[in-house]
């Protein structure tokens, strides 16, 4: 009873303009509970190609299966005849600007693609105007244009979105608008909205009158009087709301939502008593967990990872029986860097160094799932590691410059050795390089010059193996893992040759270190390298912005990795970017000039 008791008067004109064919359509289809108005704007350059018409038909025939003014079902509509278009077997993918319209005679609802409008008149007075999926929209709400400046603008008809877009089709639905007696729908394609500016639309219907087509004579008969000289196919569409629908059924409706609403209000009162004290438990535990989480927080940043890994276990406690999956796989993962921090730490504290170097190097991997918490204390460690490794190494070179006789150079070793283990606090290095000492001086005494001289050639590869293991952890601490790697690896096969099984142990430990640094350095330079290669990809395809933004990517990487003369060719390739932009907008501006010559001519 909808339709018989409402009063809505539609008009429309469309015409093919200074166009050979109009490519415009406009449709409507009232039903007995809703009705629905279709007006498209077809966007392609062939002729007979109909796009318009058949998004219409399309869209009133899926309306026509499932009518309703939900805003789902709008958006079905549309991209049924989104669907259509991209199926349709024509010479050119077929394209059309679509706006439709659903009604329950009460209120209505509208979803759009493209720059077809349309406006809502209230008392005179304009309620209510669609916006157009056009870059020049877009450009006009951030830099505050004007509606008649964005009807020249020439992005105008520059769409991100219209019907016959395929699988990136996204519409546009607005709210759900009331209707109230008097109300005027005005549906018009860009023929219309490029010749007549809003307030001259605004006149048309502040002054109109109870017949729609006069309303669209007057507004035909001032586009007309512009003489235009070239006037696009145009449509204008007009829906006269005299009389709204009213549900005689409202007060009695209410009336039976009023009981229902109270017995439902004691119900929700009675149920509300029983959440509420299971909220109260609820929140205890959320509390308990919450605070018990953030105290293992507080406790690795203190560096107490004893406590932080009873907190850690209480609060994933709570977080089970909350059956919290997201706190309860943050909390295991900040208990598993606890974990590998405790194990590093035992390696630390019982002098085990290289185990505990490599331990350190685990748990910064766990770290990353933990929000890096442990980052600078495992830092720390790993930098007090690389010393302590430094004064060993310091002390074996000094005993191996020592068993060839060159004691003055064992003896400069040792003393550095003893300056690094001070300088780091390190008294079991700093005691073990005076103990060198002592037994060097007493050495130099004692030993024989034969002895010196046949000892030579062995220290010397001896010397030349430890200095290159100096040499990699000095390489290793500064993070120039290649380096490091081609040390320990010299370093690897002089101990081979001295048969030194221990150190060869030793040192392919942090080779193996270096190497997966390396590798995730490679892997970063690969991804910097993607980057490049993708934004070549998108300048060649006229893409610049993203072009851009696929450089600065790049760019980041290889700061990141310190690599400044990558950064700087992304610098200069990004000019190159800045002059193809120039160069472009000004073929486009001498385009459009060479075009606005032809015309006026």
């Amino acid at each position: 009873m909808r339709k018989q008791n409402s009063t809505f008067q539609s008009a429309f004109i469309s015409e093919a303009g200074s166009e050979l064919q109009n490519n415009d359509y406009f449709a409507f289809v009232e039903l007995e509970e809703y009705a629905c108005y279709v007006v498209a704007d077809g966007l392609n350059d062939l002729p007979d190609t109909e796009s318009a018409k058949l998004a219409i038909e399309t869209a009133l025939l899926s309306f026509q299966e499932h009518p309703s003014m939900r805003k789902n079902a709008l958006l079905s509509y549309i991209k049924a005849a989104n669907r259509a278009l991209c199926k349709a077997d024509q010479k050119e993918r077929l394209k059309a600007s679509v706006m439709i319209v659903v009604t329950n005679y009460e209120a209505f609802r509208y979803v759009y693609a493209g720059n077809t409008r349309l406006r809502l008149y209230r008392n005179g007075n304009k309620k209510e105007q669609s916006r157009d999926t056009s870059l020049s929209s877009d450009l006009g709400k951030e830099k505050n244009l004007s509606e008649d400046m964005l009807a020249k603008h020439e992005e105008r008809n520059n769409l991100y979105a219209y019907v016959g877009q395929g699988d990136r089709f996204k519409p546009v639905v607005s709210k759900k608008i009331k209707l109230e007696n008097g109300d005027i729908l005005a549906l018009y394609t860009r023929g219309i909205w490029e010749n007549l500016d809003g307030g001259e639309l605004d006149d048309v219907f502040s002054e109109a009158k109870d017949d729609p087509k006069e309303s669209l004579n007057d507004a035909e008969e001032l586009l007309l009087s512009k003489q235009p000289k070239t006037l696009e196919n145009y449509t204008f569409a007009t829906i006269f709301v005299d009389k709204v629908f009213t549900d005689p059924e409202r007060k009695k409706k209410r009336k039976k939502i009023a009981i229902i609403c109270i017995a439902a209000v004691v119900i929700i009162l009675a149920v509300s008593a029983v959440i509420w004290f299971l909220h109260r438990r609820y929140i205890r535990l959320v509390e308990d967990m919450d605070r018990r989480y953030a105290d293992t927080i507080e406790y690795i940043q203190d560096s107490n990872f004893i406590r932080a890994g009873e907190e850690a276990k209480e609060a994933l406690a709570d977080a089970e029986k909350l059956r919290n999956k997201e706190y309860i796989q943050k909390i295991s993962d900040y208990i598993k860097l606890i974990e590998a921090v405790n194990k590093a730490d035992e390696a630390y504290d019982g002098g085990n160094y290289e185990e505990a170097q490599n331990s350190y190097i685990s748990a910064r991997t766990r770290s990353r799932y933990a929000d890096h918490a442990a980052d600078d204390y495992i830092n720390q460690k790993l930098e007090h590691i690389a010393d302590y490794l430094s004064v060993f190494d310091y002390i074996r070179l000094g005993d191996a410059l020592n068993e060839q006789g060159d004691y003055d150079k064992a003896e400069e070793k040792y003393l550095q050795a003893k300056q690094l283990a001070t300088g780091v606090y390190y008294e079991e290095g700093r005691k073990e390089a005076i103990s060198a000492l002592e037994d060097l001086y007493q050495n130099r005494q004692e030993e024989a010059e034969s002895v010196k001289q046949q000892a030579q050639e062995q220290a010397e590869l001896e010397v030349s193996a430890a200095q290159l293991a100096v040499e990699g952890d000095k390489a290793f601490a500064e993070g120039d893992y290649d380096s490091a790697s081609a040390f320990y690896a010299m370093a690897i096969e002089k101990y081979q040759e001295l048969g030194d099984d221990v150190h060869v142990v030793l040192i392919q430990t942090k080779l193996d270190s270096c190497r997966l640094k390396a590798e995730e350095i490679k892997e970063k330079e690969q991804q910097a390298q993607d980057y490049v290669n993708d934004g070549k990809q998108q300048a060649d395809d006229g893409n610049y912005a993203e072009a851009k933004k696929q450089y600065l990517l790049a760019k980041n990487i290889y700061k990141e990795l310190g690599m400044d003369d990558k950064a700087e060719e992304l610098d200069g390739l990004m000019e190159i970017l800045a002059v193809e932009v120039e160069q472009e907008d000004m073929e486009q501006s001498s385009t459009n000039e060479t075009l606005d010559g032809i015309l006026q001519e």
